[in-house]
């Protein structure tokens, strides 16, 4: 999956409503702020009442908000490049379902690859999906969902890492949540974390 270039769909603007534009913008911002990132969606009935307030069409309501549900798939993709190691982890931790582990973290020179696999302690009929968050270090790291796939007792899962993790460990705490359904429509079901 790559990222394609935006061109916009008319070449006018009509300067006279930036302020109004900007105003949307810092009220999208306070809203990923107040939810935390992670909004839902309007349930039908409100699209409803909203499309007929505010005489929009509620088709064009859904897509504004699936479009700002699905935000996170619009980040640029990190490609990681530039092979240096692998880095020996080893470290795993029981969730209450599964056995989860980390046996390495691929090194590149712009990003890390960590691939979390997971043995569940029975069948399993549909997968969890997995969101991966780094705390303990002034650097921001992005984290990047990269799929997965295995049997109905184990489950391998890739991220990448930007920028790439430092080559031994320092501390960090991998953050896993776990959802049932991707991207995040609720709040986590399960959430383990391991140290780096």
């Amino acid at each position: 999956m790559h990222q394609v270039s935006l061109k916009p769909p008319a070449d006018y603007y009509d300067e006279s409503i930036k302020d109004i534009d900007k105003e949307i913008l810092k009220l999208l911002s306070e809203r990923k702020q107040r939810t935390q990132n992670n909004p839902g969606f309007p349930h039908q009935s409100l699209l409803s009442t909203w499309a007929k307030d505010l005489q929009f069409e509620e088709a064009f309501l859904h897509s504004l908000f699936s479009t700002l549900f699905y935000e996170d798939e619009h980040k640029p993709i990190i490609e990681p490049k530039g092979f240096i190691k692998n880095i020996p982890v080893l470290k795993g931790i029981d969730s209450g379902d599964a056995f989860h582990t980390i046996t390495l973290i691929k090194q590149y020179k712009n990003a890390s690859v960590l691939n979390l696999a997971s043995d569940y302690h029975s069948d399993v009929q549909e997968h969890p999906f997995y969101e991966l968050m780094i705390k303990g270090s002034k650097t921001n790291y992005e984290c990047q969902w990269r799929g997965g796939g295995g049997s109905d007792e184990h489950m391998n899962t890739s991220f990448v890492i930007s920028p790439a993790l430092p080559n031994q460990e320092t501390g960090l705490t991998l953050v896993f949540k776990e959802y049932q359904d991707m991207p995040k429509r609720s709040k986590p079901d399960n959430t383990f974390e391991l140290m780096y």
